[in-house]
This record gives structure tokens, C-alpha cells and sequence, in this order.
């Protein structure tokens, strides 16, 4: 491992010298950037990540002083993989500039790809808000080039978080969509209900028992086989039990569905919102008799 690293700093040295010394202009970078390469793979052999990053900048910034935007993108991608082993915040620095250029030069996949990795990076640190910032950046640059699975896997990343966040009208508008699109797609249809339930859930912590109601019928328009599935039942009945204010209902309703087909904990904890909003209004009306 310590040979890789004096290995790595020779390789740098030698680039270094390069970029300072005389020399026709195209390849003096040229070479620099082949030294460059050279010592950042010798960082990364010796999992000197921190360094191998920091060798990956300057190799891009040799690709740009020879107007090639590609490898210069490349060489940042590069840079992030090896700080995201150490540094979030670096690797999301290098992946917005690998963005950038690949927009430039209207690679707006390649684009797409790394907005997500940048999203999911934010996921990882929890931090939410600006995870659902580059999601939807995702979605969209997806949604453009036509890659609808990989732009509604983004869009599901949003209304999870947005739910999370209470923002359940975002969330609703997106699961709502995602079904309605998918509906004319032989390969999206089959999971049209898990969408929906998705939206009835998000409905059920609105706590407007009208507006579920409305929703319900407003999905079995928009697919007519929804009123015939295991999930349509437990939203009716879930609405049913907040109406009824009956928790002891709501309970049984939430266990037997997930004994067959089990809750995940993105729906267990909007249920437990739903229960508790349901408990402090039973708490209240006993109050007041």
C-alpha cells in the first residue's frame, strides 16, 4: 500500500512538472492528464480516497484546457466515486460539475444519471429536503430523454419524501399521475394498484374522510379493475373506521391486510400518523363528555 501511494506521488510530481515546465501547448496537458490518471489509480490501489479524488479534479482540469468535456465529465464522476468512500460533500461538489458538463454537450442521460446519484447521496446523509430537490432535477432530465421507468422511480423517491414531510397533496398529485400513465403501458400496469394505494394512504392522513371517498371513486374510474383488489377493500374499510372513529377497527383492518401482503415502513408510519390523529380525537371528545 505504501508503494502505491509513492508511487501516486511520483506520478503527480511528474505532472505537475509537466503543467509548470515549457512545451507546445495540447501536450503538455496531454501528458499531465496521462500522469494525472496514472496517479489517481495509484491512490485508489492504495484506498487513499481522499487523494485519489483531489488527482481526479486536476486530470478534469487538464481535459477542459483541452476542450474535451466528455473525459473532463468523466474524470469528475471519477473524482466522486472515489470521495464518496470519504467525503459526501466532495463527491457532491465533482457530480455537479460531471452535470454541468454533461449538459453541455447535451449527454442529458448521462446528466440524469448522475442527478440521482447526487439525490441519493443526500438520501444516505438523511437529508431530505434537498434529496426531493434532485429527484425531481432526475425525473425531469429522465422524463425528457424517455426513460419513463427510471424517471418514475425518481418521482416515487419524491412523493415518499414529500410524505415523509407531511407535504401529502405532493405526494397524492405524483402517485395519482405515475397510475394514470402507467395504465397505457403493458409492462407499468401491474403496478397500478400499489400506486393508488399509495395516493389512498397519503389521502387517509388529510383526515378528510369526503375527500377519500372522492378519491376512491375517482380511482375506479381511472381504473375500473381497482374496485376488485385487496387494496381498494382496505382503503374503504380504513375510511370506514375513521368515520366510525372506531381505532379498535382501524387496528384489525391494518393487521389482516398486512398478514396478507405485508406493510412496509414507509406505510406503517403514515397508518401510525393516521392512528394517532384518530386517538387524540377520541382523547378529546371523552374530554369533553
Amino acid at each position: 500500500m505504501g508503494d502505491q501511494i509513492a508511487r501516486a506521488e511520483e506520478f503527480q510530481k511528474k505532472a505537475e512538472k509537466k503543467l509548470n515546465g515549457w512545451g507546445l501547448f495540447g501536450s503538455k496537458y496531454e501528458d499531465a492528464a496521462d500522469l494525472f490518471d496514472k496517479s489517481a489509480n495509484s491512490f485508489k490501489l492504495a484506498k487513499s480516497w481522499d487523494k485519489a479524488g483531489s488527482t481526479y479534479v486536476k486530470l478534469a482540469n487538464c481535459h477542459l484546457k483541452l476542450e474535451s468535456k466528455h473525459e473532463a465529465a468523466q474524470a469528475y464522476v471519477d473524482a466522486a466515486h472515489s470521495y464518496k468512500k470519504a467525503s459526501g460533500n466532495e463527491a457532491i461538489s465533482c457530480l455537479e460539475q460531471a452535470v454541468n458538463l454533461f449538459c453541455e454537450i447535451g449527454r442529458l442521460s448521462m446528466a440524469a444519471r448522475y442527478l440521482k446519484e447526487i439525490a441519493e447521496l443526500y438520501e444516505s446523509e438523511q437529508n431530505i429536503e434537498q434529496a426531493i430537490v434532485y429527484f425531481e432535477k432526475s425525473a425531469d432530465f429522465f422524463e425528457n430523454e424517455e426513460v419513463t421507468t427510471s424517471a418514475n422511480q425518481c418521482k416515487q423517491k419524491v412523493a415518499q419524501f414529500a410524505a415523509q414531510l407531511e407535504q401529502y397533496q405532493k405526494s397524492i398529485q405524483i402517485y395519482e399521475e405515475i397510475a394514470r400513465h402507467s395504465l397505457n403501458n403493458n409492462l407499468l400496469k401491474y403496478g397500478v394498484k400499489g400506486h393508488l394505494l399509495n395516493a389512498g394512504i397519503c389521502q387517509l392522513c388529510k383526515g378528510d374522510v369526503v375527500a377519500i371517498t372522492n378519491a376512491l371513486e375517482r380511482y375506479q374510474e381511472l381504473d375500473p379493475t381497482f374496485s376488485g383488489t385487496r387494496e381498494y377493500r382496505f382503503l374503504v374499510d380504513i375510511a370506514a373506521a375513521i368515520d366510525e372513529e372506531d381505532i379498535v377497527k382501524f387496528t384489525d383492518v391494518v393487521k389482516e391486510f398486512d398478514s396478507m401482503t405485508p406493510l412496509d415502513s414507509w406505510k406503517t408510519t403514515l397508518l401510525l400518523r393516521v392512528k394517532e390523529k384518530l386517538k387524540a380525537k377520541e382523547l378529546e371528545e371523552d374530554d369533553l363528555t
